[in-house]
């Protein structure tokens, strides 16, 4: 194969990705590989983001999804569940930063699935294991993990539902949010106490170009009733933290 010539976009990203993973302390490796993820992102025939080009995704995905490690809880969990992981972002992010961590990365969209796996492969990620499905119907998963990880997923009392029955005692949501919302907070207060978890606690984190970025952090608190979660789909067309819950 020729060589192909960096172009200034490709070292400006690589210029970028080497600060990050000198800020976050990360493996070796971890700059060349977050930089193949963004280019298999930018190659693939896939609709899995509307951010593709590289010199726009190490910040909208790779820095945004690297300020999850401010959470001492995701930096020492040795379980970690990523779920809707997309075209990764931060499921494949975090596996790069956290070798000795498994990564599973549920998707209910084959496509996405598909290239999840590709791109696993790819990088040489031997800790991802692909869960092509819903997180409602992920049993192998239940009380199995130490971290749950969603980031533009869906509502906060939502995210509770999907995440509680698959953290064991003392794990923990970390939840992507931009700007607060107090009415999809006092939600997700109501959410949390009916599955054993408490209330999630937002914490001002760096956005991309500057954006209102907020991580939830919520623990579990106890075990959480059997009936959880409920069929597919019923968490988001019932959420928890309204009137109709049933």
């Amino acid at each position: 194969m020729d060589d192909v010539t960096p172009t200034p976009d490709d070292q400006a990203v690589a210029t970028r990705l080497a600060a990050l993973a000198g800020q976050y302390g990360l493996p070796d490796a971890a700059a060349s590989q977050m930089q193949r993820l963004l280019e298999l992102v930018q190659a693939s025939h896939h609709s899995l983001t509307a951010v593709r080009e590289p010199r726009v995704g190490v910040e909208v995905h790779v820095a945004d999804s690297l300020v999850g490690l401010r959470v001492e809880a995701l930096r020492s969990a040795q379980v970690i569940a990523d779920l809707g992981s997309g075209a990764g972002f931060p499921g494949l992010v975090l596996a790069i930063a956290l070798p000795g961590a498994r990564i599973a990365l549920v998707e209910s969209v084959g496509k996405k699935a598909g290239f999840l796996q590709e791109a696993a492969d790819d990088l040489g990620l031997g800790n991802v294991e692909v869960v092509s499905g819903r997180a409602e119907d992920w049993v192998a998963g239940r009380e199995a993990c130490d971290v749950i990880t969603a980031r533009a997923l869906a509502r906060l009392d939502v995210l509770l539902e999907y995440a509680a029955p698959l953290l064991r005692p003392a794990g923990a949501l970390v939840a992507w949010k931009g700007n607060r919302d107090k009415g999809e907070e006092t939600g997700a207060w109501k959410a949390a106490a009916v599955l054993g978890m408490e209330a999630p606690v937002p914490t001002p984190v760096p956005g991309p170009d500057g954006s209102a970025r907020h991580l939830y952090l919520s623990r579990k608190l106890r075990s959480t009733p059997p009936e959880y979660p409920r069929r597919a789909g019923m968490a988001a067309k019932r959420p928890l933290g309204t009137s109709s819950r049933t």
